[in-house]
């Protein structure tokens, strides 16, 4: 590996982090804007949520795919036949699914926010939990 390869990582690990940052905080809005009565705590809670997800959430997964995917370029010969990358990167997709996701709801919320219910989104923000508990144990331990 480059002698670079490291600072690839700890960006890619300090970008992990405020992309799960972000993926834990949205649905925690969206538990309190569907919860909202009146009109100027759903139109704050819906400014939240867009500076959320477009100002820190997004460049956050961008950024995390960027720098992991570098990595792997980097060490492909190493990492092509290692099971944990696929399975860690299929986490990965998931979650890049369910950011998606978040982005749709949060629109929807735009326009109806009781369109789900507040203990919708409290479940629904437990997702992303799993995945980062799964990712870590495939990166750490490498269990095949």
């Amino acid at each position: 590996m480059p002698d670079y390869f490291n600072w690839i990582k700890a960006w890619h690990i300090i970008s992990m982090v405020c992309w799960f940052a972000a993926i834990f905080y949205l649905p925690r809005l969206f538990v309190y804007h569907a919860m909202s009565e009146d009109k100027i705590s759903q139109e704050r809670f819906a400014v939240m949520e867009r500076k959320l997800y477009r100002g820190i959430m997004t460049p956050a997964m961008i950024a995390t795919w960027a720098f992991g995917l570098w990595m792997v370029v980097l060490g492909w010969d190493v990492y092509k036949s290692q099971g944990w990358l696929h399975a860690k990167l299929t986490l990965v997709v998931l979650l890049s699914a369910y950011h998606g996701a978040c982005g749709f709801y949060r629109k929807k919320l735009m326009d109806n926010p009781q369109f789900k219910s507040h203990v919708f989104w409290r479940w629904f923000n437990e997702i992303p939990v799993f995945a980062l508990v799964a990712i870590v144990i495939l990166v750490v331990v490498k269990p095949f």
